[in-house]
């Protein structure tokens, strides 16, 4: 722990963190719970002049509270905390006030009773108010609002710079399957007055720009997205243009330009997004991109400073800044030459002059850790480590690969061969699938999970299979129906290609994966068992048909009318496609080892799929086992539910495909 942290944790009167481990344990020494932990040090801002840095700070035993450093005088105060939460989000509204929002870092997905909220607080701690009610879904006062619903959230700042007021979204109508509309609210923080903002109805994606003033949205219904622009001069919203919601090639809003023209993604005539400007009013796109890559789409966070563009940070198989200021350029390769391990992301000042930067620095082997640059001196001062008992040397490194599928097609991936292994050659292979399907699947970055397995001795192969979004159209649209086709074909032929790379071990290879990927790691079985020679799954489809009948489940309507039948399949016409797909259907072929795993409150995938798969399982599979955690959902929300999962998990690869 740095000695500034030392000093943020007792300024908010928290615990110390328990002790760091051994520089010189091996890696298969370490504990499970450590790849889990709470971070430490989960966030940091600069406040729009660059005066203040306020900073997000736990420990185990602690909840996480929110304190604001003075940068000219480095004295560190407590802003705010609460008993029974857990500082979320925050933002910097003005140079004195803070926004934020709440989570609870003890409870189980059953037992988020918590919502959200929303408050305001001055950075001395100050005139404190809440905006946002933590658990009552009801209106009150009309339109005369003092407490919004609990389901509101922050979009953004309203006004000028050092505006009081925010601009926060409100779903409308809400149920299980999700909101049928969204307002949007302009909140005093101070008085907790709020008037709605004129906008399209459907609206669920909104452009602000630097004055808060809403400029354009983007609305969904039935099927079908559509932009709107409001005309500055008349003030009136006109539709620019319609196009299929799930498969349609469209503009994606990102940013209003100092010249009122708009920043957006598109493809014209390409296979990758790249990004351009747009004029609305002559609905025109620029014939030349501003930025785009070969192989990535861009997906564009603009960094400014008073109203201008200093740059974009977008991912390609890392996270990376692209400068258009000179000047950032020369400080971000100072920042480089101070940092040379790590991907360094500087944030300057909103506006103003002031010297001081937040750096972000991470890698595959170092969680982020932060720090202030001085832009005059060129010294970095160290705030926080988000994982301060991960020591990057005991960890595995991660590379991106690609290999070909078998019907051509380019598959990214990738790839972490555990630290510990001396050759690198004939390992155990876990090959872990992503959720969604259609997300990206991870980047270069410190995961917990891969280096928990890597720590064990495994090499983990991440495949970016046709479908996972960021690496262009072509890659997207080649999933169309094809859950259990070529879909599975991508993720069989990597562990081939890592075989006959020498890496992998062919009879120690097993899939893993929750969600979709727990949907793929039965079809693996299913499928290639001779490949395959254990499973992993966790919250997985079982039965595609069970997506489109289960009314409790939060898949919503639309969804399943409009974009399942697009990209899975339909009812009717594929009906046999669908059932020759769905694991359930062939539970017999499903012989090898298999570790299934739900949590009783799931509503994205509900334990029906489970429980009816290993029913269908244990009749003629004594390897399977079943693990249910009762107050989980999607997904593990607790670190010691984490650290029991991967437990269990270590102990099953070990059974079956561990080191000899």
């Amino acid at each position: 722990m740095t000695p500034f942290l030392r000093r943020l944790l007792a300024a908010c009167s928290l615990v110390a963190c328990g002790p760091a481990l051994a520089a010189d344990a091996a890696p298969a020494t370490i504990p499970v719970q450590a790849f889990f932990q709470n971070p430490v040090f989960s966030a940091a801002a600069l406040s729009p002049s660059g005066r203040m840095v306020a900073v997000v700070v736990g420990a185990s035993g602690s909840r996480d509270r929110l304190a604001v450093v003075d940068l000219e005088t480095m004295k560190v105060r407590p802003v705010m905390s609460f008993s029974d939460a857990d500082i979320g989000n925050f933002h910097w509204i003005s140079d004195s006030r803070l926004v934020f929002d709440l989570r609870d870092r003890r409870l189980a997905q059953a037992d988020q009773h918590l919502a959200p909220g929303l408050y305001a607080v001055n950075a001395d701690g100050t005139r404190y108010r809440q905006l946002v009610e933590r658990d009552n879904p009801f209106v009150r006062d009309g339109n005369d609002l003092r407490v919004l619903p609990w389901n509101t959230f922050l979009l953004g700042q309203a006004g000028a710079q050092d505006s009081d007021e925010v601009v926060v979204v409100q779903p409308q109508r809400i149920s299980e399957k999700g909101v049928d509309y969204m307002k949007l609210l302009r909140v005093n923080t101070h008085s907790g007055r709020s008037e709605e903002i004129d906008a399209p109805l459907n609206a669920f994606q909104w452009l602000l720009d630097a004055r808060g003033n809403l400029r354009a949205v983007r609305t969904e219904r039935d099927g079908l997205a559509a932009l709107h622009w409001r005309d500055p001069v008349s003030g009136q919203w006109r539709k620019l243009r319609e196009f299929d919601r799930y498969t349609g090639a469209s503009l994606n809003l990102k940013a209003v330009a100092p010249d009122g023209r708009l920043y957006v993604t598109a493809r014209p005539g390409r296979d990758t997004e790249a990004l351009y400007l747009y004029d609305p009013a002559k609905d025109e796109l620029a014939s030349t991109p501003l930025l785009a890559t070969p192989q990535y789409d861009i997906a564009p966070r603009f960094i400014m400073r008073d109203d201008q563009p200093l740059g974009v940070r977008f991912t390609i198989d890392a996270e990376i800044t692209q400068w258009f200021d000179a000047g950032m350029k020369a400080h971000q390769a100072e920042v480089d030459r101070l940092l040379p391990a790590t991907a360094n992301m500087l944030t300057p000042p909103r506006r103003g002059d002031s010297p001081w930067m937040l750096v972000r620095a991470f890698s595959d082997v170092q969680p982020a850790t932060y720090f202030l640059y001085h832009a005059q001196t060129k010294k970095l001062t160290r705030l926080g480590a988000e994982q301060p008992a991960i020591r990057p040397a005991q960890m595995s490194t991660m590379d991106m690969v690609r290999y070909k599928a078998r019907d051509g097609l380019e598959i990214p991936a990738y790839l972490t061969l555990p630290k510990s292994s001396a050759t690198k050659k004939n390992l155990p292979l876990v090959v872990y699938v992503h959720g969604g399907p259609w997300v990206r699947g991870t980047t270069w970055q410190w995961q917990g999970d891969v280096q928990f397995l890597a720590s064990r001795g495994y090499a983990v192969l991440q495949p970016e299979f046709r479908g996972s979004t960021g690496f262009g159209d072509r890659h997207f649209r080649a999933s169309f129906k094809q859950w259990g086709l070529s879909m599975q074909d991508d993720l069989a032929d990597g562990a081939r290609w890592a075989i006959a790379q020498g890496i992998a071990d062919p009879g120690r290879i097993c899939i893993m994966g929750a969600s979709y990927g727990g949907y793929a790691t039965l079809m693996g079985l299913a499928r290639d068992g001779d490949l395959f020679r254990c499973g992993v799954e966790w919250a997985g489809v079982s039965d595609i048909l069970l997506m489109f009948d289960a009314h409790w489940s939060d898949m919503s309507d639309e969804w399943k009318r409009y974009g399942m039948p697009q990209m899975i399949g339909e009812r009717g016409k594929d009906l046999a496609q669908l059932e020759a797909t769905s694991p359930l259907k062939l539970a017999a072929r499903i012989k090898n080892p298999l570790l299934i795993a739900h949590g009783r409150v799931d509503r994205r995938v509900p334990i029906e799929h489970g429980k009816r798969m290993f029913d269908a399982l244990k009749a003629h599979n004594p390897d399977a086992e079943w693990v249910e955690y009762e107050k989980d959902g999607h997904g593990w929300g607790l670190p010691e539910t984490q650290a029991d999962w991967w437990g269990r998990v270590e102990r099953f690869l070990a059974r079956h495909i561990g080191a000899r």
